[in-house]
């Protein structure tokens, strides 16, 4: 291969802007950007980031997108950078600004997929911290599918006071612990001002730990590289080499939908319920395989959670953070127990160039001696995964269910029924609920919301007014990944759509019974007949807007919410 036949491989896409007499006015704009003669004939390479200070997850973005554009350079390569948005969940939690949380999904796939294309690029690199813009990088880079790697910004060091590790959640735990009067102001004031002690996403194996975690497993991310803390100099190097990686991939044209395989989601969701992570996981790798063209299903993951135990103690129902599971070898360790024993395939290509196998060849299969974060994979936590799959009368299409760290997993009792999570947080706060109810929150799913808010709020508040073990709630809205307790999300079809949800009354009785996997309105089918009957759907909530088109277009949450 000459030289300049290599050149045209690697501007294989952005010759098309650059090259030719005609493309002078493009390359006129471009030189008024920073390129000069020699780098037009050089791989473009669109960096995506979601820079802001709008969270922790996020303050520090924009810093790692220089190491990889510096990266980019010293390897050949001219990058082109550009933002896209962020919502915060754990700071819109509870309001109404929440119900814009799985809209940014959407927006950051359709921003980086409108650039990218736009401009011809020959790959992308996104760098993402919060929970929507990281499987909302990894849509957009399926739907391009030109060589690409994700880069996660990093997880959060945890707070400390009183001898305990501090994360976001203990703070939301703290509101209904001190409105219970079971913490003293001054404690409550120290948790809220020491939970968080700098950048990085939320420190447990919440939502954005659980999808960077999901990522390295699919391949798409490098090795080690979903567990590091945001503030640590590795994180930096490790953006870098991810930059190298990606023009390594150029050369050897290998893709996302190379990568993106129905073994590589299998792979990750096995990652995901070894960690115990968070129930969102359902959610954003349906959606990323719907983008990918891989079938994937809520059967899929109660496969592969019947057969899958954790082995890793960490928050939220656990004991530990990320960066305790990053110093004892983090994912790449899991992995290895996890292939060692059978349940990965090993055969899948990522972003290294190489395969799972290959990637951890070195890697041992025991986990470290004197550390209890990484149990023995003999030894579990549990024998089976946590993200139960439910379906039943009342979730017929299917609900999902996080069981790990509950003393009982199945409850029968009374349904307390609220038209919003507001109503329900009112109640709890009140001291409404009693122990034995189910509280069932409805027209809070993907187009009766619109959004499908997550419930960490009254989750959290049930957990400090010590009802966490006595009562239930099921929603068509969805969970925090620091969420724990007897609940069930993503109950479809929703309310909004005419979903059995829609047709509970309050006292109804609820069977909620994770060791069977169902969920059951105990009303006869003749009742649940004429209340169906007498049913009339709610005005919407948004006549315009982006909240207004995404009802429109939002598929159910047994289809991972997508638009498209």
């Amino acid at each position: 291969m000459t030289d300049t036949t290599a050149k045209k491989k690697l501007n294989w896409n952005s010759h098309h802007v650059t090259q030719g007499d005609e493309r002078a006015p493009n390359r006129a704009m471009l030189r008024a950007v920073g390129f000069g003669d020699g780098d037009f004939e050089k791989p473009i390479i669109g960096v995506a980031h979601a820079q802001s200070n709008i969270t922790p997850c996020n303050n520090g973005l924009g810093e790692l997108a220089g190491h990889i554009t510096d990266a980019i350079r010293e390897g050949g390569g001219m990058p082109q950078v550009y933002g896209t948005i962020t919502v915060s969940d754990g700071i819109s939690m509870g309001t109404e600004g929440m119900k814009c949380s799985l809209v940014s999904r959407e927006v950051i796939a359709d921003s980086i997929e409108t650039v990218s294309r736009g401009q011809s690029h020959d790959g992308v690199i996104v760098v993402g911290g919060c929970d929507k813009n990281m499987p909302g990088a990894m849509i957009g880079m399926a739907r391009l599918n030109i060589p690409a790697v994700f880069v996660y910004g990093g997880t959060i060091k945890p707070g400390h006071y009183d001898g305990k590790d501090l994360t976001i959640v203990s703070v939301f735990e703290a509101v209904g612990a001190f409105g219970a009067g079971k913490i003293s102001r001054e404690d409550f004031e120290q948790i809220e001002k020491r939970a968080c002690p700098g950048n990085g996403s939320c420190g447990g194996m919440y939502t954005a730990n659980t999808m960077s975690s999901a990522f390295e497993a699919l391949g798409m991310s490098l090795p080690y590289s979903s567990t590091m803390s945001a503030v640590d100099a590795e994180k930096a190097t490790s953006s870098a080499d991810s930059a190298r990686a990606l023009l390594e991939l150029i050369k050897q044209d290998i893709r996302p939908l190379d990568i993106l395989t129905k073994e590589a989601f299998e792979n990750a969701i096995t990652v995901v319920m070894a960690v115990g992570g968070s129930t969102n996981a359902v959610l954003h790798l349906m959606a990323i395989a719907h983008a990918a063209g891989v079938p994937l299903g809520l059967e899929d993951f109660e496969r592969i959670r019947e057969r899958t135990p954790i082995f890793c103690d960490l928050k939220p129902s656990g004991r530990y953070v990320a960066t305790d599971l990053h110093a004892v070898g983090g994912i790449p360790r899991v992995m290895k127990m996890l292939l060692s024993a059978g349940l990965l395939h090993g055969d899948c290509l990522t972003v290294t160039g190489k395969t799972v196998a290959e990637n951890l060849a070195d890697e041992p299969h025991q986990p470290e001696e004197g550390q209890d974060v990484i149990l023995p994979y003999s030894q579990p936590l549990y024998a089976q995964g946590h993200l139960a799959i439910l379906r039943g009368n009342l979730a017929p299409e299917g609900s999902v269910a996080k069981i790990s760290g509950l003393k009982q997993i199945k409850i029968t009792g009374p349904a307390r029924v609220f038209d919003s999570e507001e109503e329900c947080m009112g109640a709890i706060m009140g001291d409404q609920i009693r122990a034995g109810d189910v509280l069932l929150i409805r027209y809070e799913g993907p187009k009766g919301g619109p959004g499908m808010r997550e419930m960490l709020s009254p989750t959290s508040a049930i957990i400090g007014k010590g009802l966490g073990d006595s009562v239930g709630l099921i929603t068509d809205g969805r969970f925090s990944g620091g969420t724990y307790g007897l609940v069930v999300g993503h109950v479809a079809p929703e309310a909004y759509v005419g979903g059995p949800i829609a047709l509970v009354q309050e006292g109804d009785t609820i069977e909620l019974n994770a060791e069977t996997c169902e969920l059951t309105l105990h009303v006869d089918d003749a009742e649940i007949a004429r209340r169906r009957a007498a049913w009339v759907a709610p005005e919407p909530r948004y006549k315009r807007g982006v909240l207004a088109k995404y009802a429109k277009l939002v598929s159910s949450a047994a289809q991972g919410a997508v638009t498209d």
